[in-house]
């Protein structure tokens, strides 16, 4: 079996072991995925990238850090960013939605949270997560990770998003 090369140093094994099941799955069905990002970065689009034979499974991943990023590349509604904050269902859910309608993807994830600390009222490791399979309805899951650090909330938080891309293959 193949492994990511890139990143299989920093990345739990689990991790790593989970990219490469989603992938196969996609690869055996003629899937593609999406990914829409905040807290994680871009850290489930590389680790979709980074396993040699199978990265064509993966059609485009949008990381959007800001406000902006989230309504100018997913069109995600200004209002409803400032209605319901950034780190929300809403908006975990429009995100999703977004990636999907922007894409050729038949699968897509969002993940919207506090990897750290942030202001004041922000509870760090808080995330929102949305998957959606075409044709299919949105899926949401909300974690509570605590303030465990910015990297382990990536980890735990790129771990949730493989396992609801993965669960949507099926």
């Amino acid at each position: 079996m193949a492994g990511a090369e890139t990143l299989s140093g920093g990345v739990p094994e689990d991790v790593e072991a989970l990219a490469i099941e989603l992938l196969k799955a996609a690869c055996d069905r003629d899937l593609k995925l999406a990914t829409a990002e905040s807290c994680t970065g871009g850290l489930i689009s590389s680790l979709l990238t980074d396993v040699d034979g199978m990265g064509h499974a993966f059609e485009r991943g949008f990381t959007v850090y800001t406000e902006e990023a989230k309504a100018g590349m997913l069109g995600v509604p200004r209002g409803l960013i400032d209605t319901h904050g950034a780190v929300s269902k809403e908006v975990a859910l429009a995100m999703a939605n977004g990636a999907l309608a922007h894409s050729r993807a038949d699968i897509a994830v969002s993940v919207t949270g506090f990897a750290g600390r942030g202001a004041p009222e922000d509870e760090p490791g808080l995330v929102h997560f949305a998957c959606i399979r075409r044709g299919r309805t949105t899926h949401h899951r909300e974690e509570h990770f605590g303030d465990i650090g910015r990297g382990a909330v990536r980890c735990a938080a790129t771990r949730a998003a493989l396992e609801m891309m993965l669960d949507a293959v099926d």
